[in-house]
């Protein structure tokens, strides 16, 4: 499968799925072969150096692997690999500008997942606190 239908079918799943569980509606199929590329995608999120990785670029915008370098605080062989991972899974994109390899944010909506996903450990984590008696 294609990232772009690989992208497609994500879009679909993420757009589906909420509305489906809030009107109580049968979720539509979703072959083995999607949920495997959905679960690869998510492997790729779940190694804190591509987090950084995806932040940094977040906050600065297009940076080349040595501002990521200096970003992050990960070697440049790290950088590199990592941006490939993220590039292959088509959440990164990048481009030579002489030189310099230029990395950015090639699909907006990883950072408004990562935002989901941080909001939703941050109220999680407040409301553990709370019930052990914190602030």
């Amino acid at each position: 499968m294609s990232l772009c239908a690989y992208s497609g079918c994500l879009k679909t799943l993420f757009e589906i799925m909420p509305s489906a569980r809030n009107k109580k509606k049968a979720l539509p199929p979703v072959t083995d072969e999607a949920l495997a590329l959905i679960a690869s995608w998510f492997r790729t999120l779940a190694e804190p150096s591509r987090l950084k990785i995806l932040r940094a670029l977040e906050e600065g915008g297009e940076l080349n692997i040595s501002e990521l370098v200096e970003a992050t605080g990960l070697t440049q062989a790290n950088v590199s690999r990592h941006v490939q991972s993220l590039v292959d899974a088509g959440m990164v994109g990048r481009r030579k500008e002489g030189l310099a390899v230029i990395c950015f944010i090639a699909d907006p909506s990883i950072t408004e997942l990562c935002d989901n996903v941080c909001s939703n450990l941050l109220k999680r984590l407040s409301q553990q606190v709370r019930k052990l008696g914190g602030a």
